[in-house]
């Protein structure tokens, strides 16, 4: 099998809607077999294979293979929007997964994906197709483009599309000028709310949630997929991630922490009206009005019949599970729930994977949340309208209910950690590891941090449907940080050398009236900034490390990452390395905003012994370097602590003062904001 033809795959997410038979890519057709085309196309079929033929330069013969049975995936109409917080959408992809992962070798993978490609719902046949390939052993290395550049339309305000049609069709490629799309188009200045929009609607954010569930899915006959290392675990700490992070940028913003959504019959005091247009359903995405409340959902359409009272019985079930700190399993038995992995069973449960314990009675709380809330305009169908933004991954954290629905959640899994024994000293201390002092170098000067507002481009071309073909690129502006150092003095008494494992984190110091935040309070806002495994001779060391070396980050190029620049050969170690690598928090949302007159955060510094974090595995060609919120394909999670530790459990100490043992510092720092715009590739 050569490379060309495992890389002939990518073609198919070149312009989504367009049929296949048409040019892909920059040069290429399929050769497609008489009985592939559609029933419209059939009569015509050679007509159109010479007319798209003929000014191709490459022309990919398709294998005639006998096509399994696709009657479930094909249910989901064409022209609808696609959810995996649908159950019914869920089993529909699950078993185009199944369909994709067993075709016996590439060429009839792209057998089925001819076929499957201008039959199948084009969100659907995408996530399907990105799923099998970086799970399938014969493709992994392929670079899935990125999301955005399929499907920009989930991403940006409409307008730029008819401005973009415009470009391509009069503009000769070469002379095309960028595009701008406007920040915050979707609400007045009047609404508080609009503060954070750079936030929700950042486009990198909304990709990295996207990714995250395409590494994690929900469903598929083969668990291994779903059944990774940790994956509950996971799923409750970078959604608390999520959180703590959003209520930093709000309180630099002089907005209060996220009010949790846990009253399911009170009014969703927000709205939100998300001004994106489908392209592949040609209607405008609902908003969502202030004061709607969530009701009880009956669409036969989508085969969903449920009322709000379940989610209540789902939620008083968890929270019997953790008042016992036990669950209930199908036959009946109790379940403990212990301090390793309970909260891992828990994450399976809420999630409401296939690997949940028993999803029969604990039910689907998260995913239906969502649904709930993504249907409150029209529960019964009778306005024939779509799932508004909540529905769909891509979407769901441009809405301030998402923040609210994930802060209650959250609490609920709070719940359960204050219920584990607080951390003894001796779980701590790294005897004779002192951390003298933790800083922050940059070039502003000591412990300061810069932000400003960052333009830069993203390639529209690959998702304008049925337009004259080539580059088009739009500007986006952004926050970004000027990138600095961690600066850390460690002294090492023990007389040998050490193994450490650094763990970097920062949090707000004040609430949102000024005053100092309680210790648990501030614990439950600290935010991961960084984790790294550090050799500590014996003597006095400083460590010095580059903020754009994350352990949560991906860079700029990886969330944005045009599909022709990778490293690599297709299907190299080195490009299945960057494939996995497209799943990490942006690293230009790695800092929050700030204020014009500076904002005061506690940086945060812990060194753990590495004999007892380390997990014994091979990394090599493993993409780790945003393992704290992605894990490592194919991987354990490399670090046996529990995620987000040691903040994870409570404390008797009244301030992080009282928390510390030496092996930890604190450094207050500021973030300056400064209300100007550079081009990307400018650092101040």
């Amino acid at each position: 099998m050569s490379d060309q033809s495992r890389s002939n795959l990518l073609l198919f997410f070149d312009r989504p809607t367009e049929p296949c038979f048409m040019q892909k890519g920059d040069d290429a057709i399929f050769q497609l077999p008489d009985n592939f085309y559609p029933d419209k196309y059939k009569t015509v079929s050679s007509t159109l294979a010479n007319r798209f033929g003929e000014n191709a330069q490459r022309s990919i013969p398709v294998r005639n293979i006998a096509l399994p049975d696709l009657s479930l995936p094909m249910e989901l109409p064409y022209n609808d929007q696609f959810s995996l917080f649908v159950p019914k959408h869920r089993k529909m992809a699950g078993k185009l997964i199944d369909i994709f992962m067993g075709m016996r070798d590439v060429d009839d993978l792209q057998s089925i994906c001819s076929y499957c490609q201008m039959r199948l719902n084009p969100y659907m046949f995408n996530y399907c197709l990105s799923v099998a390939i970086l799970h399938r052993e014969d493709t992994k290395g392929l670079n899935i483009p990125t999301f955005a550049e399929t499907f920009p339309d989930k991403f940006m305000d409409p307008k730029v599309f008819r401005r973009a049609r415009e470009v391509s069709t009069i503009v000769p490629v070469g002379n095309r000028l960028p595009l701008v799309i406007p920040q915050n188009y979707t609400a007045a200045d009047s609404d508080p709310e609009q503060r954070v929009a750079y936030f929700r609607e950042d486009i990198g954010i909304n990709l990295h949630h996207w990714h995250w569930h395409l590494v994690y899915p929900f469903d598929a006959a083969d668990r291994a997929i779903v059944n990774k290392d940790r994956r509950g675990e996971l799923f409750y700490y970078m959604h608390q991630q999520i959180i703590a992070r959003y209520s930093a940028e709000r309180l630099c913003n002089n907005l209060g922490r996220p009010k949790r959504y846990n009253d399911f019959r009170s009014p969703i005091e927000e709205g939100y009206f998300p001004k994106l247009d489908s392209q592949v359903a040609s209607r405008a995405w609902p908003p969502r009005f202030a004061g709607s409340t969530i009701r009880d959902i009956d669409r036969p359409i989508d085969q969903i019949r449920s009322d709000v009272s379940q989610l209540e019985i789902w939620r008083d079930r968890f929270l019997q599970a953790i008042e016992t700190m036990s669950v209930t399993l199908p036959n009946g038995r109790q379940m403990p729930l212990d301090e390793e992995t309970g909260i891992d069973v828990l994450g399976n449960l809420m999630e409401s994977s296939i690997i949940s314990r028993n999803r029969g009675y604990y039910g689907d709380l998260h995913n239906m949340g969502h649904v709930f809330i993504s249907y409150s305009h029209d529960p019964d169908h009778r306005n024939l309208e779509q799932f508004g933004v909540m529905g769909d991954s891509a979407t769901a954290m441009r809405d301030p209910i998402f923040y609210r629905w994930h802060a209650y959640i959250d609490d609920i899994f709070q719940l359960y950690k204050n219920k584990l024994p607080p951390y003894p000293a001796e779980r701590l201390d790294f005897p004779g590891i002192r951390v003298s002092s933790i800083g922050i170098e940059g070039s502003s000067g000591a412990n300061l941090l810069n932000t400003q507002w960052e333009q830069s481009t993203v390639e529209l071309g690959r998702g304008l449907d049925f337009t004259p073909r080539g580059s088009v690129l739009a500007r986006f502006t952004h926050l970004q940080h000027d990138e600095f150092n961690y600066v850390i003095d460690v002294n090492n008494s023990s007389g040998s050398d050490m193994m450490g494992t650094v763990r970097i984190f920062m949090a707000p110091i004040l609430d949102e009236g000024g005053n100092q935040l309680s210790f648990d309070e501030q614990r439950r806002l600290m935010i991961e900034l960084d984790k790294f495994t550090e050799a500590l001779p014996a003597g006095t060391r400083t460590i010095r490390r580059r903020s754009l070396d994350s352990s949560v980050t991906i860079p700029y190029e990886r969330t944005f990452r045009n599909q022709n620049t990778r490293p690599g050969d297709p299907g190299s170690a080195q490009s299945a390395e960057f494939d996995f690598c497209g799943c990490g928090w942006p690293h230009h949302m790695l800092i929050p905003k700030g204020t014009d007159r500076g904002y005061p955060i506690v940086v945060f510094c812990m060194i753990s012994n590495w004999n007892e974090d380390r997990v014994i595995q091979d990394l090599v060609g493993s993409c780790n370097d945003a393992a704290s919120y992605c894990g490592i394909r194919d991987r354990k999670y490399p670090d046996r602590r529990s995620m987000g530790y040691p903040f994870d459990r409570p404390t008797p100490a009244s301030s992080i003062t009282d928390f510390m043992t030496p092996n930890m510092a604190v450094q207050q720092c500021t973030i300056r904001f400064t209300n100007a715009t550079r081009q990307r590739g400018q650092q101040g």
